[in-house]
């Protein structure tokens, strides 16, 4: 029986979800809940408590025996129904097989180099990961994991066998700043930086630079040049600015860093031996 995972969204073409053009599959579920997340719509998944079917403008949503149905034909795309979710959840979900994911991309696979897995967090459904990079592969396809690290990833064999390598976001370096920001330890994190390095899989390693809520120096020196040691020089490591859009944990509303900011964080991670490091 094919595995099958609940899908928030697919983007057929995304030049921002890894090298060159590619398709990005986003999967709803997440086991962190991290105060600056910029898509908590994909946090949780629905219970069907219904409080988003009367804000519908375009109808599309109904209760059904307790389950709130979604028609994708009628919807107006106002997310309307995220933004007032009290769980950080969306109704609109479509559980699918990686068959049928494949699918859903025929149109643009000629346009595309590769397939992007992100979330919420895509490695809680380790068996539909490994079959839809198995097939996409088969199909000449690239595939990246876009990872929070808090799942273990050396146990799964299988899943890294057809996986390329993994986007790592590494949110906080210090246990407790992380426990702060996401609700949970980070000793995972570390553990699967040191693993995907090892074994060639990291990617890249992302860092989202939030003044006064991340230890972005902590990160850089301490933490990933130092877990690297001699492969520091040529991980790519990118740091991503905050922006408080779409935001609704407790940095809802905090200000980005300022360009400056930004370039003097890029200056101390190639003070601290890391070479390949780009600002977004």
């Amino acid at each position: 029986m094919s595995a099958a995972a609940p899908v928030n969204r697919i983007l057929p073409l995304s030049t921002v979800d890894g090298p060159g053009c590619r398709a990005a599959v986003f999967l709803q579920g997440c086991n962190l809940a991290c105060a600056y997340c910029h898509n908590p719509e994909t946090q949780n998944l629905c219970t069907g408590c219904g409080a988003c079917v009367p804000a519908c403008p375009a109808g599309a949503l109904s209760l059904e025996s307790g389950r709130v149905r979604w028609v994708a034909e009628r919807c107006a795309g106002c997310d309307a129904c995220i933004r007032l979710c009290p769980r950080f959840a969306s109704p609109k979900v479509t559980v699918m097989t990686a068959s049928e994911v494949l699918s859903a991309l025929a149109p643009s696979r000629p346009f595309i180099r590769g397939l992007t897995v992100s979330g919420g967090e895509c490695t809680l459904y380790p068996d539909f990961l490994t079959e839809l990079f198995t097939l996409a592969r088969a199909g000449g396809l690239g595939c990246l994991l876009d990872s929070n690290g808090m799942v273990p990833l050396a146990p799964l064999a299988g899943l890294m066998a057809v996986c390329d390598g993994v986007m790592l976001d590494v949110k906080a370096w210090e246990p407790a700043v992380h426990r702060a920001l996401t609700g949970a330890d980070n000793a995972p994190v570390k553990e699967n930086l040191a693993f995907l390095s090892a074994c060639g899989k990291l990617a890249e390693v992302r860092v989202v630079c939030a003044p006064d809520a991340v230890d972005v120096e902590a990160v850089l020196d301490g933490g990933v040049a130092a877990a690297l040691g001699p492969r520091a020089p040529s991980t790519p490591v990118k740091l991503i600015t905050f922006r408080p859009n779409g935001v609704r944990g407790a940095l809802a509303g905090r200000p980005s860093p300022t360009p400056e900011q930004m370039t003097a964080w890029r200056a101390y991670a190639l003070s601290a031996g890391l070479g390949a490091v780009l600002l977004r």
